[in-house]
């Protein structure tokens, strides 16, 4: 019988860098780790670089031999570990959907809250659909229609998330910071998509886990002059990530100094930011204005 390869997951990734990290940590090698787990040598490295499954019965032994005893750590692997086969629902899309955009899309689900600037266009978890099509095209030109249309289904499904009770810590808690000159743009074809869009902002603005400011032109200097970003938070002990966009989709930055910077400089977004109320004022006066 051929060997199925396991596709890494980024679940699977993640738990395989948790678990680096541990060992790492221990100051255990992989072939001490293997001996007392006695296991070959190549399936430690193999767990560690997501191409092999890890069995949840053998999570907590492992981390035992870590000396990582917390029950709140052991359960989250652990959780982490029975996931780590499961394909997402993005999956069904094929190759329309970038292996970068999988990954953002696989961390954004188990994430606990998100915090984006967007400084060229609305955050695609607070886009409609009209708004989600006229911008992918506008963004890949060289997508078919059916392409754009199967990438503004998928912004559409990742919005589940917002309203998602479910999910082990409800909610997504989105922060949008988003740049006045954005909800300035004009559809030449559907004159009336920005009002459409611009009411919808207003709408999930109502949503307890939803905050979104506005970042008007006069404001001070800030850091998200020098371009957007989101910052990923996960429920402990999962670090949090920074995902930066461009043209190719994007990358993450996951190391902890290069965190705390982003982290610092949303901070100073917020801050010069217009306060929610004004934001909320500014949306609809904008809106108002679109015949």
């Amino acid at each position: 019988m051929a060997t199925v390869r396991l596709v890494p997951t980024v679940r699977r990734r993640r738990l395989g860098g948790a678990l680096r990290r541990m060992r790492n940590a221990a100051g255990m090698s992989i072939d001490a780790t293997a001996e007392a787990m006695r296991w070959d040598p190549s399936k430690v490295s193999r767990i560690e670089n997501a191409k092999a499954h890890m069995p949840i019965k053998d999570v907590a032994p492992l981390l035992t031999q870590y000396g990582v005893t917390d029950p709140d750590v052991v359960a989250a692997l652990e959780g982490l570990a029975k996931d780590a086969n499961k394909t997402g629902w993005w999956t069904t899309y094929g190759d329309v959907v970038a292996n970068g955009y999988r990954d953002y899309i696989g961390l954004e689900e188990d994430a606990e809250s998100a915090h984006i600037y967007a400084q060229g266009l609305i955050p695609g978890l607070l886009q409609i659909g009209g708004y989600a099509r006229e911008v992918i095209t506008g963004i890949a030109p060289h997508l078919v229609p059916d392409d754009v249309a199967a990438l503004a289904e998928v912004r559409k499904k990742r919005q589940a998330i917002l309203t998602d009770g479910s999910r082990p810590s409800g909610p997504l808690k989105l922060w949008a910071v988003i740049h006045e000159s954005v909800l300035h743009y004009r559809s030449a074809a559907h004159p009336r998509l920005m009002r459409e869009q611009l009411r919808h902002l207003l709408d999930m603005a109502e949503l307890p886990n939803v905050t979104i400011q506005v970042m008007s032109p006069p404001a001070p200097a800030h850091p998200g002059m020098v371009g957007p970003f989101h910052v990923v938070r996960f429920p402990a002990p999962w670090p949090t990530v920074i995902n930066l966009e461009n043209l190719r989709g994007g990358y993450f930055v996951e190391g902890t100094d290069d965190v705390r910077e982003f982290e610092s400089a949303f901070e100073l977004i917020v801050a010069a930011a217009l306060p929610v109320d004004q934001s909320r004022e500014t949306i609809k006066k904008i809106m108002e204005e679109i015949p």
